[in-house]
């Protein structure tokens, strides 16, 4: 067993594997290490304590870095077996370790464990721990490392207040990331100005939070620019585009990219493709912006080329998973540190306040309009502010 590389640990880590109580819950910031921390204690089970230990993530593409850590460690001693088809390490004595998604929580039923690491937990359908793995560890009086960042006051927050509250068999851990002394937290303090503080409570101070939707604060304190007739000489003005025809609008939002506010804005639903590039133009001959950037995805590129052929300074943004969550996160920025100030219209604000996001298992967001809203305006003010700071679809992914 002397040729495992077992991992070696911070102080911080140490804490949570010399802890003897059953069950202990770790809420933990990004790069804190807890992927390493779960790694150690897991095998320290299967190889030295001979137990069958299950690590559970909510997908499978979530364990194939914890595989390929696990092999690794195992890479210079032939005691071990393989099983790259079952994810299984096999260790002598008949300890072991089985990798799993929860991806369908019945799949995981059946026998009895020793040993149960819950990656990215908050990420987990909440019947996944009592219904389907704590049966498991009933016979055995088997452990439970829970794992993950917080997700909102769900199901891991509600085991969390078990160690929080001294219950008998838990102990609940909480860590930052700036609590991972191999990290430079003059490293973390200048990431600290470049991300919003829905991202940085909850993705860094490891807070768990009531309002894991809300996506755009400070929304009304910004809408403070009058209203403005007309452009003023000198002035950069941009646009960004929003195409809809009958369900959603099409919205068209303008910047002064020189005092970085929103001085215009229109938005028309149920009208011909040719009645609403013409509502563009008159938009465009009437304000003159140097940029308009508008989302080219389907429909929107036949409209960008006949606008291009008109003369108007119209670029594509295609709008994918991977370019929708920096452009929103750059305006939610913005806004919640008054770099752009908005017009307090109605729509606009509303549309806000109700954009929505969704915490993804192993960090990441997905932005959507809440059930029943339109986001099209939310779309344009996004597409216009990455138009004013950058010039052009410098994140486009697609």
């Amino acid at each position: 067993m002397r040729k495992i590389k077992i991992p070696t640990l911070h102080p911080n880590q140490e804490i949570v594997v010399n802890s003897t109580k059953r069950h202990r819950v770790v809420a933990c910031g990004r790069r804190f290490g807890k992927t390493t921390l779960g790694i150690y204690d897991i095998l320290r089970a299967a190889a030295i304590r001979r137990q069958t230990c299950w690590w559970i993530a909510p997908t499978y593409g979530m364990t194939d870095h914890v595989w390929r850590e696990l092999k690794a460690a195992c890479a210079d001693t032939d005691q071990v077996a393989i099983h790259q088809d079952m994810q299984r390490l096999d260790f002598p004595g008949g300890g072991s370790i089985t990798l799993h998604s929860a991806h369908t929580p019945d799949h995981l039923r059946g026998a009895g464990l020793d040993f149960v690491v819950l990656d990215e937990a908050a990420f987990l359908a909440p019947e996944v721990w009592p219904q389907v793995v704590r049966p498991m560890l009933l016979e055995r009086k088997g452990r439970a490392l829970f794992l993950s960042s917080p997700n909102g006051k769900n199901w891991f927050w509600e085991i969390y207040q078990n160690g929080v509250q001294n219950r008998r068999t838990w102990r609940s851990f909480h860590y930052t990331s700036y609590d991972n002394p191999l990290i430079d937290p003059a490293e973390l303090d200048l990431f600290r100005h470049q991300t919003t503080e829905r991202i940085w409570s909850t993705e860094y101070l490891a807070e768990f939070s009531d309002h894991r939707g809300q996506v755009f604060r400070g929304i009304h304190e910004a809408a403070i620019v009058p209203f403005q007739a007309g452009p003023i000489t000198g002035i950069r003005y941009v646009a960004g585009i929003d195409w809809g025809r009958d369900n959603d609008a099409t919205a068209i939002v303008l910047i002064d990219a020189d005092r970085q506010q929103v001085v215009a804005l229109d938005h028309f639903t149920g009208v011909s493709w040719a009645l609403q590039r013409g509502r563009v133009m008159k938009f465009y001959d009437h304000w003159g912006p140097s940029l308009i950037l508008a989302e080219s995805n389907s429909i929107g590129s036949p409209n960008i080329e006949a606008l291009r052929d008109e003369g108007l300074p119209i670029r594509p943004f295609v709008t994918s998973a991977a370019s929708k969550s920096p452009l929103i996160d750059a305006l939610a920025l913005a806004i919640e540190r008054r770099d752009l100030t908005l017009l307090p219209d109605e729509t606009l604000l509303g549309e806000l306040a109700a954009y929505t996001a969704e915490r993804l298992p192993g960090g990441g967001w997905r932005y959507n309009a809440a059930p029943g809203q339109h986001d099209d305006l939310v779309i344009a003010l996004a597409l216009a502010w990455h138009a004013a700071r950058t010039g052009g679809p410098s994140i486009d992914f697609a």
